[in-house]
């Protein structure tokens, strides 16, 4: 861990490349809300620390797991061949897992996003629906519409980490995900729901397990509302380095 005054949070970068001609929209919108994550960890007085492969993870204090494509099927037992899969990418999943098992091995904080919150259910035991049916919440919008997010409602556990980061049980989000909790894993519990039920949150499920939060949606968003980016960064801060001022 870091000996210094403020807290270092490790974020494993991105590995797929954005700029080759004919590059899935997604996997840029991946890189440019990564870029915003590193702005909100140093916002909330932490320092960011940008992880490659093979890079030490001893000097961080705590952990952000971004979004990004798919996770591999083979992970969880899931159908390699389906049609909806984009941007598999096994040197992404192999560095993202290594930071996860890194982070709950040493107890430290972590803050899953998206990609973030389905790894960790998957290093957990749990699986994933490789892709989500049509139903009462649009969870990622039509490429057709042109909208980046899909904008709705979670339901947050009124005795979760994310309640109390947040003030309160109902919250407007930013979401983008065709892949969603299937099997929870072991150790984690559900924290925050959509209306159709699609799990949108896990935490660990005892204060043993450290703190560990992980959300479905985009607190990185600029939307719905900007004073919602930051309360899970700050308590990311926080409980990286209770004792600094900043956090």
């Amino acid at each position: 861990m870091s000996s210094a005054s403020v807290p270092v949070i490790g974020i494993p970068v991105r590995l797929s490349v954005t700029d080759a001609p004919g590059t899935d929209p997604r996997v840029v919108g991946a890189a440019r809300v990564f870029d915003a994550i590193v702005d909100l960890v140093r916002a909330s007085g932490a320092r960011p620390q940008i992880l490659g492969p093979g890079d030490p993870l001893e000097a961080c204090d705590g952990f952000v797991v971004p979004g990004g494509g798919d996770v591999d099927p083979a992970l969880y037992g899931g159908p390699a061949d389906h049609p909806a899969l984009y941007d598999v990418n096994q040197e992404q999943d192999r560095l993202d897992l290594a930071v996860l098992r890194h982070a709950l091995d040493a107890r430290l904080p972590l803050l899953g996003i998206c990609r973030g919150l389905q790894l960790l259910n998957v290093v957990r035991g749990g699986t994933l629906h490789v892709d989500l049916p049509p139903g009462s919440v649009v969870h990622d919008p039509p490429a057709e519409t042109g909208e980046e997010w899909a904008l709705h409602d979670v339901q947050l556990e009124p005795d979760s980490r994310c309640a109390r980061a947040f003030g309160t049980d109902v919250l407007p989000i930013a979401s983008g995900h065709h892949q969603a909790v299937d099997r929870v894993g072991e150790g984690l519990r559900v924290t925050a729901r959509a209306a159709d039920g699609c799990v949108e949150g896990l935490e660990s499920a005892t204060d043993e397990g450290g703190w560990v939060v992980a959300v479905q949606w985009h607190p990185e968003a600029e939307v719905p509302e900007p004073a919602l980016r930051a309360p899970l960064f700050e308590a990311l801060c926080r409980a990286a380095s209770p004792a600094v001022p900043a956090c």
